[in-house]
């Protein structure tokens, strides 16, 4: 059936059987292609009917859907015309795993981080209402969205705007790992009223065949008795967070029957208020390896669709230890030694190496939620009472903190360890994701140290330092593996000096010099060994501080090269190559030349094709030394 439908008109018409049919065809659609490409599972598993019923109801893009985090797009995709593309999802040149505004117009808002939609829609709502443009906008969020104090902002706002919002809450119990906090146990026990669902199916089945026999006062009251109901839930709800905001409130609804969704969301278009639409449905629905375990089935490289197994590794690859990996041996190990130390997390414990601590000091691990604004302060406080918080975000969640890393932390003098994992490329999630923002963040930062580790031993001796040091300390981790151990990486910190990897073991001036940060010495020590560049004789210094920075040591270093080439992965404005080429020009050493991100957004691919579209592969940093010693 996908392959004619070319926009949502193409399901409208459609019967409840066929609409069943396309529901197992959407599943085994999402379930192929993300078993092939990778990508996210459990969560648009769940929102099929959903995504179905919404679609047939509304009148996109002439009515607006925003999906929060767009972990839940994948359907949406399909019902909009891309399911010839659908092959190329996450993929190079391909169809995005968002929502993205460049791909389509049903696409309203490029979507990657959680808890906006609200914003965005009452944000577009009240511009389309300014313009006289006729139009409902619908935000529909899950996957712990609420957890997010900016989706409160968004609905304390719409419901004192009074303005006509519709607000799907897909109740599915988990974001990345399992929902915590007040207000996943508060949806809960919404969902589980019983007595009123119980109730309420009775009724509907019964009013609502007594309404359609009445000819011509049907539809007046239908809308009656659907205000009647609601209501009535008020009375048996006490104390509805929703309604105390200034929403209507309707459910908790089944998400898995398309029908009674489709009734609700005809009867919820026609109100002039703003109304929360609560639907619970399961992570993973349809895909029983999904089903049971949905945190497996998140975000997920391909797997075995027939039996739901991860594909099995070559053996290089399961002996390899990515920094991810290391870093939660690190930490575990550290916290045995000092009980000081505690771990903090935004709802990221498996994807940010917290797992195993989260198992051994259960009393020392905090699981925010999806919450980075709460995490850091939240460190911040625990600090200043005499702990070691570790915060591990992934660099592209970390933005969304940046007041907080600075009144909150570095204005506090709080001794704070903060891990990003992803910095730099990260392969898969595209433009939303990359981690290429954080050094140019933070690095005008007072107080605020930045390393930037090469290897696992590196990252191990960074680590210790960043705990007995003062303030705050932000250690950058890609997502990557480790490269090959050599002895420079265990060598002692010395603050603001970097590691020199010199065959020589000592500067010579008739010789190259590669800076890099350490998430790229893999690319750049490949560079040097090619044939192109094998005849050069090239030096390798690893910024593993990139602040505080020994410019004077530095400056030193890099006079006694040919000539200097910078690798960072991060973008060239504000970043620390830029910085230290105006440094080497003020002391009249003026042959350099720097890789790194330009000022744009990257989008999917594997990490190889992303660095050498940003001319940071090791064939581009070969060829950019040659041309460097050249010139």
């Amino acid at each position: 059936m996908l392959e004619n439908i070319h926009s949502p008109s193409d399901i409208k018409n459609l019967s409840q059987s066929q609409l069943k049919d396309l529901a197992a065809e959407i599943r085994k659609t999402i379930i192929n292609t993300v078993g092939h490409n990778g990508g996210h599972l459990a969560s648009n598993l769940g929102v099929v009917e959903l995504t179905i019923a919404l679609h047939r109801v509304f009148d996109s893009p002439n009515d607006a859907i925003i999906f929060d985090v767009s972990h839940q797009c994948y359907a949406h995709k399909l019902l909009t015309g891309r399911f010839n593309e659908f092959s190329t999802l996450r993929q190079k040149n391909g169809l995005s795993g968002f929502t993205n505004i460049d791909e389509s117009d049903h696409d309203f808002f490029t979507s990657g981080h959680s808890s906006t939609s609200i914003s965005a829609a009452l944000g577009l709502l009240t511009s389309w209402n300014l313009e006289k443009k006729d139009g409902k906008v619908i935000a529909v969020l899950g996957d712990g969205a609420l957890t997010g104090g900016m989706a409160f902002e968004g609905l304390s706002n719409a419901g004192q705007m009074h303005k006509n919002l519709i607000v799907i809450l897909n109740d599915n119990k988990m974001s990345i790992d399992h929902n915590t906090g007040a207000v996943s146990r508060y949806l809960s026990r919404l969902t589980m009223s019983h007595g009123y669902q119980s109730f309420r199916y009775r009724v509907d089945k019964v009013v609502e065949r007594m309404v359609e026999k009445i000819p011509s006062f049907g539809r007046p009251i239908d809308k009656f008795i659907f205000r009647f109901k609601r209501s009535l839930k008020g009375l048996l709800l006490a104390n509805n967070l929703f309604t105390d905001l200034g929403f209507e409130y309707v459910g908790p609804l089944n998400g898995h029957n398309e029908k009674v969704l489709e009734n609700v969301l005809r009867k919820v278009r026609n109100l002039s208020r703003p109304v929360v639409v609560h639907v619970v449905t399961r992570k993973g629905k349809g895909y029983e390896p999904a089903e049971s375990t949905p945190e497996n089935f998140h975000g997920v490289g391909p797997f075995n669709v027939e039996d739901g197994t991860f594909e099995t590794q070559s053996a290089a690859a399961e002996n390899s230890l990515t920094f991810t990996q290391a870093f939660s041996n690190i930490i575990v190990d550290a916290a045995s030694k000092d009980n000081r130390i505690t771990a903090i997390t935004a709802a990221m414990a498996q994807g940010t190496g917290l797992a195993e601590f989260s198992k051994k000091y259960r009393e020392r691990f905090f699981d925010v939620g999806i919450a980075e604004e709460h995490a850091v302060t939240f460190a911040g406080g625990q600090a200043r009472g005499g702990l070691v918080p570790v915060v591990c975000i992934y660099s592209t969640f970390i933005q969304r903190a940046v007041d907080q890393m600075i009144h909150d932390v570095s204005l506090q003098k709080a001794h704070c360890v903060f891990v990003l994992d992803r910095a730099g490329v990260v392969p898969g999630d595209g433009v939303t994701h990359q981690g290429l923002f954080d050094i140019a963040l933070f690095r005008p930062v007072p107080g605020i140290k930045i390393l930037s580790p090469a290897s696992a031993a590196d990252l191990k001796v960074c680590f210790d330092y960043a705990l007995v040091t003062d303030g705050a300390v932000v250690i950058r981790i890609p997502k990557a593996v480790c490269p090959t151990e050599l002895p420079e990486f265990s060598q002692k910190v010395h603050e603001g000096k970097g590691i020199l990897l010199s065959s020589q073991g000592k500067a010579l001036r008739n010789k190259y010099l590669i800076v890099t940060t350490g998430s790229m010495y893999s690319e750049v020590s490949q560079a040097v060994k090619s044939e192109t560049v094998s005849k050069l004789k090239t030096d390798i210094y690893i910024l593993r501080f990139i602040k505080p920075f020994n410019e004077e040591y530095f400056v030193d270093l890099a006079s006694q090269y040919k000539a200097v080439l910078f690798v960072e992965d991060g973008v060239i404005t504000g970043g620390i190559s830029e910085h230290l080429c105006g440094v080497l020009a003020q002391n009249k050493y003026l042959r350099t030349k720097v890789l790194a991100f330009e000022d744009k957004f990257y989008s999917h691919a594997d990490r190889q094709q992303i660095l050498d579209k940003a001319g940071m592969s090791p064939s581009k940093i070969a060829q950019a030394l040659k041309e460097l010693a050249d010139a």
